[in-house]
């Protein structure tokens, strides 16, 4: 199976297989090898001839079929894409129609949000005749990573600081995330280095109060710190929701068990155990120190807690900035 990269690098170079079947959980990557065939795979002159863009919600499998067996006007291919293709109907007949498109038919299925059954018919002659994809989420210890990766290949270099805080702040939504990024390399000269200053011009990030901050706070028991991290979040809310930190937090105790729990200690273990730059190993260290196992433990169930009383359970008319108060003073004192 192609990677996307591969598949990238294939179009191009306009290396084009016949058909591509591109599916999973992650709509990122399918929109970005379905927009760049649709934007390379012809001349600009000849789309308006040659290229149809199709919705699944639209069409059924023989409308589909009839289009693909068409052929390019003055041109040497014919590009059909399927947008949306998890909203067509019975779209496994489609295998009836295989044998019947011309080699100079280029056919996308972009299946987004959930897999296609591989087992079905279908997928097993497309996986043979051109190039099956099944886009995977990234876990939340992959975002930063890919971040970097991102901004390398646009030609820049950016701090680990800044890259947690991006990661923080914005999830594991791909789409979300590569918005955000265009921001910077737009606002930013190229081989910049960019760091925590950068994102919060750019980005409206906080350098100082921001979940990253927090944590840091918690881990080194810095009372002081915490509470105006907090208080912050609890003023500016709608930018910092007491589920989400909470959610976050969560992610970090049980990173420390985590690092309680491995008997090798050196830098590049703990960073691959962790999944964190090396560059923080050492904060993770400290804050074992203060945080034991039993005590990451508690800090957890109290988290849990804040994760109920976020939603509104037994929190009674206690609003948001209370609680982020409570569960700092219960974390930093338990």
């Amino acid at each position: 199976m192609m990677t996307y990269d591969q598949i990238l690098s294939d179009i191009h170079k306009k290396n084009f297989a016949p058909i591509y079947f591109l599916t999973g959980d992650e709509p990122y990557f399918i929109d970005m090898i379905s927009d760049t065939i649709e934007n390379e795979a012809l001349d600009e002159a000849d789309r308006a001839f040659n290229q149809i863009v199709l919705y699944g919600r639209d069409v059924d499998v023989e409308t589909i079929a009839n289009h693909a067996r068409s052929f390019p006007m003055m041109g040497e291919r014919m590009v059909v894409i399927v947008k949306e293709a998890q909203d067509v109907k019975n779209l496994e007949n489609f295998e009836a129609y295989l044998d019947t498109i011309p080699d100079t038919t280029l056919l996308v299925f972009a299946y987004k949000y959930k897999k296609f059954d591989k087992r079905k018919t279908l997928a097993k002659k497309i996986d043979k005749k051109g190039v099956w994809f099944e886009s995977k989420k990234l876990y939340e210890n992959n975002i930063p990573g890919w971040i970097q990766n991102y901004l390398k290949a646009e030609g820049y270099a950016i701090t680990p600081k800044a890259t947690q805080m991006l990661a923080d702040f914005l999830g594991t939504d791909l789409h979300k995330i590569a918005n955000e990024l265009k921001k910077l390399t737009i606002a930013l000269p190229k081989n910049k280095s960019i760091d925590d200053a950068d994102v919060e011009r750019n980005i409206g990030i906080s350098k100082d109060y921001n979940v990253f901050e927090l944590q840091n706070a918690i881990g080194s028991r810095d009372v002081l710190k915490a509470n105006r991290i907090v208080n912050y979040f609890g003023d500016n809310g709608k930018d910092n929701p007491l589920l989400v930190t909470a959610i976050t937090l969560y992610g970090y105790f049980t990173k420390l068990i985590k690092l309680h729990c491995t008997q090798d200690k050196s830098q590049g273990n703990l960073a691959s155990v962790l999944g964190v730059s090396p560059f923080f190993v050492k904060d993770y260290l400290a804050a074992s120190r203060n945080y034991p196992p039993a005590t990451c433990i508690r800090c957890i169930s109290i988290l849990r807690e804040f994760d109920m009383k976020s939603k509104g359970y037994g929190s009674g008319e206690v609003n948001e900035k209370d609680l982020y108060r409570e569960m700092i003073f219960k974390l930093m004192h338990c």
